[in-house]
């Protein structure tokens, strides 16, 4: 044990040399009308903690864990209203069918590669059975979404451990979100560049209630890129829709929304459509083997749903209908730009066989940006 913890310290030292520092608002790129909340982040929205676990190894290991803990609770025994749409449904998502008929999620959400899917879910039931007051539960709705990073990473060496999925709920935190090529992002690809993890958020006007909506992305897809309205990809002659990547022009994108506006399941749901919107901004395109997933959740504390309870009736307060549409604009601005500083934050990466993933040429981008002006 005490030397997987040591390696683990050594792989997460070596993976700040594969992060840049800088983001898209750092040069000047300002997607959108909405101001973002403080740290442009998901973990703006009160409560959220975000953990990751980057395991680089040798020339053929590059994948890893991100952890999002919607709030500091037991989520078991205070479930989050939450939804799950389906852009493009190559994938493999774990505990999408009870959240879709109950509209709550009870655990950590994690994201990781394909093949770790079974072992993070594995993980996150012994999470849930080991906390306290759970020791009577006798089921669990492990909640995990996947990209696959296997041009980069030796995928099939299923290096992702259920120890290293407890580390990243364990070190989870507010504050500043690594990006880039880090935990779940380590090893993606997106676009044709080197893809990531990257974050967002937006604040509503005080007079449309001063919620706050955050994203965080595991870009891994195909398409012909767009940063602000400026058709990049075309113009570089980068159109990512072939199989030349073994599969990574298909690629994924987990996309994870949280909101402290109270928002019931229905109508999150219709918030994580608005997500692929976003997605659809910066040019990609769900192709045919692209699964594209939105997870939403949101966090407000009254409307947070009992695992027990002495009486039979529930009595949430949600908005109106007529309330949504700021948050739908939110949505897909934040999403926009947490895809956007995915790309922006990722370095170059050489992976397994050799295989090397460019990062995104933010030079020669500033240059056709300043076309637009």
């Amino acid at each position: 044990m005490k030397t997987n913890a040591l390696f683990l310290v050594c792989l997460i030292i070596v993976s700040m040399t594969y992060a840049q520092s800088k983001r898209l608002r750092d040069y000047g790129i300002s997607p959108g009308v909405l101001p973002t909340g403080t740290l442009n982040a998901i973990t703006d929205v009160p409560g959220v903690r975000v953990g990751q676990v980057t395991l680089i190894e040798g020339d053929s290991i590059r994948t890893g864990v991100t952890a999002l803990i919607p709030h500091s609770g037991n989520i078991f025994q205070n479930k989050v209203p939450a939804a799950i749409h389906i852009g493009n449904g190559f994938g493999k998502l774990a505990g999408y069918s009870q959240v879709k008929e109950l509209g709550n999620i009870e655990t950590p959400v994690i994201l990781t590669n394909t093949l770790s899917v079974p072992t993070a879910s594995d993980a996150l039931i012994s999470y849930v059975l080991k906390q306290p007051g759970n020791e009577d539960v006798r089921s669990v709705n492990p909640v995990v979404g996947e990209t696959n990073d296997g041009y980069l990473n030796d995928i099939r060496g299923r290096h992702v451990t259920g120890e290293h999925i407890s580390e990243a709920i364990a070190n989870a935190s507010g504050g500043q979100v690594k990006e880039g090529n880090v935990g779940a992002g380590t090893g993606t690809v997106c676009f044709g560049w080197k893809g990531g993890i990257g974050t967002s958020s937006r604040k509503l006007p005080a007079s449309r209630g001063s919620y706050t909506v955050g994203v965080l992305v595991q870009s891994n897809f195909g398409g012909v890129l767009q940063i602000d309205g400026v058709p990049v990809g075309k113009e570089l002659k980068n159109y990512t829709m072939s199989r030349e990547l073994e599969g990574q022009s298909d690629g994924s994108c987990m996309m994870v929304v949280i909101t402290d506006a109270p928002v019931d399941a229905r109508n999150l749901g219709r918030m994580a459509k608005r997500a692929m919107l976003g997605l659809a901004r910066t040019g990609g395109i769900a192709s045919n083997g692209s699964g594209d997933y939105v997870i939403a959740m949101s966090v407000t504390p009254g409307n947070l749903v009992p695992y027990n309870s002495d009486v039979s009736t529930y009595s949430p307060t949600f908005l109106r209908n007529d309330a949504m549409t700021p948050l739908f604009l939110a949505t897909i601005e934040a999403t926009e730009e947490a895809i956007l500083n995915a790309l922006f934050a990722a370095e170059s990466m050489t992976g397994r066989d050799g295989h090397t993933i460019n990062a995104l040429p933010v030079d020669t981008v500033l240059e056709l940006m300043k076309r637009k002006e």
